[in-house]
């Protein structure tokens, strides 16, 4: 789940240097979105419940995303190189999206069911569960980052994104639309973080504040991993999430946080680039 929702973030971060407030939000829509599309199914096609979740994902990412784009060409493209307005217009743009929400579905908790190939657990040795429902988010959350890896590399468009992270003015200068290339970059990445909410959905209750839990976490991932690094994205979560889960064992879950936080503020004061370093000289400037 920290990989879900951080790997969105690396993306616009990574690309735009835009510090979003409001990606919480984003993986919040998705999970509505899911909640929205299963009370379809319950309504007009009960018995295909199963096939719910496979027309969530491509909706989430549709939604978060369409939310994305509109986010930056009508907020963020006028905030760029000024970090602090675009917190703040952001942050307040992630509260009123948590209100629109509560006055659209209420303030109370809603429910998502999970298909009957999601439900049940493996047990293990020594009592311990390992359900279903988290083992296909394991595995959704890699597919994702094998896809997203391949857009990257493969397409036009990653070519494009990869040469604006490098170094905007001369991506500028040989034609490449930076403000149309800002925009899709800021969507696909709010479309990834509605997919998280998604997967999120199937573990707990969706609710306005789904969102916020993982906000500060995933900023936490993005720039131990380094800032716009998918592979860095992965270790970072993959570390940063066993870790935790073992303090947490031991210290509980409030201090595990706090010990989580100081190791990542030691670490980037010895490498402030992070795991793995953007390379560029726009970069390295």
């Amino acid at each position: 789940m920290l990989l879900l929702a951080a790997i969105g973030l690396a993306i616009t971060f990574g690309v735009m240097g835009v510090i979003n407030m409001a990606h919480g939000e984003m993986v919040m829509l998705g999970a509505y979105t899911t909640f929205v599309v299963q009370e379809a199914f319950r309504t007009y096609w009960p018995g295909g419940f199963d096939l719910s979740l496979a027309v969530a994902v491509p909706a989430a990412f549709l939604v978060a995303g369409a939310f994305g784009v509109a986010i930056e060409r009508g907020i963020i493209r006028f905030l760029y190189g000024r970090p602090l307005e675009t917190l703040l217009a952001t942050w307040g743009l992630s509260l009123i999206l948590q209100q629109m929400v509560r006055t659209i579905f209420g303030p109370t908790n809603k429910e998502v069911g999970n298909p009957t190939w999601m439900t049940g657990a493996i047990e293990l040795q020594g009592g311990a569960l390992l359900t279903y429902n988290r083992l296909w988010i394991i595995v959704f959350s890699l597919v994702v980052v094998a896809v997203l890896a391949l857009v990257l590399k493969k397409t036009s468009f990653g070519l494009q994104m990869r040469a604006v992270t490098q170094n905007r003015r001369m991506a500028s200068a040989m034609g490449i639309k930076t403000g149309w290339v800002d925009a899709m970059t800021f969507g696909l990445g709010s479309g990834i973080a509605g997919i998280a909410g998604v997967a999120l959905s199937q573990i707990d209750n969706v609710s306005p504040n789904l969102g916020q839990a993982y906000i500060v976490d995933s900023f936490m991932v993005v720039v131990f991993g380094g800032v716009g690094n998918l592979l860095g994205t992965l270790l970072g979560a993959l570390t940063l999430g066993v870790a935790n889960k073992f303090l947490e064992a031991w210290s509980g879950a409030v201090l595990a946080k706090i010990f989580i936080l100081i190791a990542v503020i030691l670490f980037i004061q010895k490498r402030p680039r992070g795991l793995f370093a953007l390379k560029g000289r726009a970069v390295e400037q």
